[in-house]
């Protein structure tokens, strides 16, 4: 079993960057891949960004390239998304989820989701 808790929403002016954080508990989290996905009001949720478990493996959508980066520190069981140059459509809820696989959809632990809010 695998929690999740992700943190570092807020709003933020278009331009600007947040950098959120998804702490994984339990020893076996650093042997799971970890995304983050998003939802905006009236969509889908939508794959973000994706690391493997050794961050061997990394994958962002392309809407987000340049802008976006995953990270991940398996000592202190936290990965990161840092978002530079955030846009209007942007916002989203962000939700941290967790697979022993590593893939792009399907993830078998998720988070609550964090808020992030930019204005235009």
């Amino acid at each position: 079993q695998v929690q999740l808790v992700e943190s570092g929403g807020g709003s933020v002016q278009a331009g600007g960057s947040l950098r959120l954080l998804c702490v994984g508990s339990g020893r076996t989290f650093g042997s799971f891949a970890t995304g983050w996905f998003r939802q905006a009001p009236g969509k889908e949720r939508e794959f973000v960004c994706g690391i493997s478990w050794n961050s061997d493996n990394v994958k962002c959508r392309t809407f987000v390239k340049d802008r976006f980066t995953i990270a991940r520190d398996n000592d202190k069981n936290t990965v990161y998304l840092q978002m530079n140059s955030l846009k209007s459509e942007d916002t989203a809820v962000y939700y941290c989820a967790a697979d022993s696989r590593w893939r792009t959809a399907e993830y078998d632990y998720w988070g609550q989701g964090t808020q992030v809010t930019v204005s235009s």
